[in-house]
């Protein structure tokens, strides 16, 4: 046994021996540190074409209260993912732009950050648009304004008198379960910017009540009648946990225009954060299909006032956003 033991030794030291003088090993390991140098090569390129592409990030806005536009929601900015988007190259290993990964960046100060002031309008940037529907009247077109949002999957902000809650819970109750969001339009409709202080309390606080009460949906947005306020308007409803919204494009559908020239009065003054206000009327019920179609088409998203408000930047075009 030992013998043989001994004579296995030098024939396996021949063997090695043979082995890495092997020219075709040789060829071998070359052609593996080729395709290590290789890959080093192609990663360093890869990381590199996507380094590039970090100099298109963008810095976050913060709220501000605007001089003309008041209180103005953030944006959030967005920086390049390095890591996560040469992950998502790596298997190909070549540089795809619709691969690349960004992060959206918070901004520091935020829209409930800033003091009590009313809201005309979501971020200038923001390539979306809000309608606000303010409803005292108007019960039969209510049913066919819904079902055009419907079709269009298109959500919007109801503002519910609290008097006309009252007497029509069931028309509350089908805004509400059909997702759209509801807020506070007053009590009475009377002119907040004369009212007194007692009564300004009291018609936010009963017609909050009768929302939460007829729909179980809890109010954060005040719209005053006929934009009528004064600051002491806007600092209760901030005390009850509301922002004050107003409007940048009205349809002035009280005028009872015909549907072209409602549509063209909204489409000549819409813009990126637009808030748009409108109410049951014949007017804006048999415009409404053609208007919304219309603001789809300048790449403009419609939401609610909660979404416009959102901080998240829109980076892919999108129907709708609830």
């Amino acid at each position: 046994m030992g013998r043989k033991y001994l004579i296995a030794l030098p024939v396996i030291a021949i063997l090695t021996l043979a082995a890495v003088q092997n020219p075709l090993t040789d060829q071998y390991v070359a052609h593996l540190k080729g395709q290590s140098v290789t890959t080093t090569s192609n990663k360093s390129n890869l990381m590199q074409q996507i380094k590039e592409k970090a100099s298109g990030g963008i810095k976050p806005q913060d709220a501000v209260i605007d001089p003309v536009w008041k209180a103005t929601p953030g944006y959030n900015g967005i920086d390049l993912d390095i890591e996560a988007s040469y992950k998502q190259m790596k298997k190909t290993g070549t540089f795809d732009d619709d691969k690349l990964v960004w992060k959206q960046l918070k901004p520091s100060k935020h829209l409930e950050d800033l003091p009590p002031s009313p809201v005309y309008r979501g971020n200038p940037e923001k390539p979306m648009a809000a309608f606000i529907i303010n409803v005292a009247w108007g019960n039969e077109y209510i049913p066919d304004m819904l079902e055009t949002l419907k079709k269009h999957q298109v959500y919007a902000t109801f503002f519910l008198e609290g008097r006309w809650v009252k007497n029509n819970p069931k028309l509350a109750r089908m805004i509400v379960e059909a997702g759209h969001e509801v807020g506070n339009h007053s009590y009475s409709h009377p002119d907040m910017k004369s009212l007194q202080t007692s009564k300004v309390r009291d018609e936010l606080k009963r017609t909050n009540d009768i929302i939460e009460v007829t729909t179980g949906e809890k109010v954060k947005w005040f719209a005053p009648p006929s934009g009528s306020y004064r600051d002491e308007v806007v600092e209760i409803a901030d005390e009850m946990d509301m922002r004050t919204i107003m409007w940048s494009v009205d349809t002035i559908d009280w005028q009872k225009p015909s549907p072209d020239v409602l549509i063209d009065r909204v489409m000549g003054k819409m813009h990126k954060g637009a808030i748009v206000l409108m109410h049951p009327t014949a007017s804006t019920a048999n415009a409404l299909n053609a208007l919304i179609v219309q603001v789809k088409e300048k790449e403009l998203r419609l939401g609610t006032v909660s979404s416009l408000m959102k901080e998240e930047r829109i980076l892919e075009e999108g129907d709708n956003s609830p």
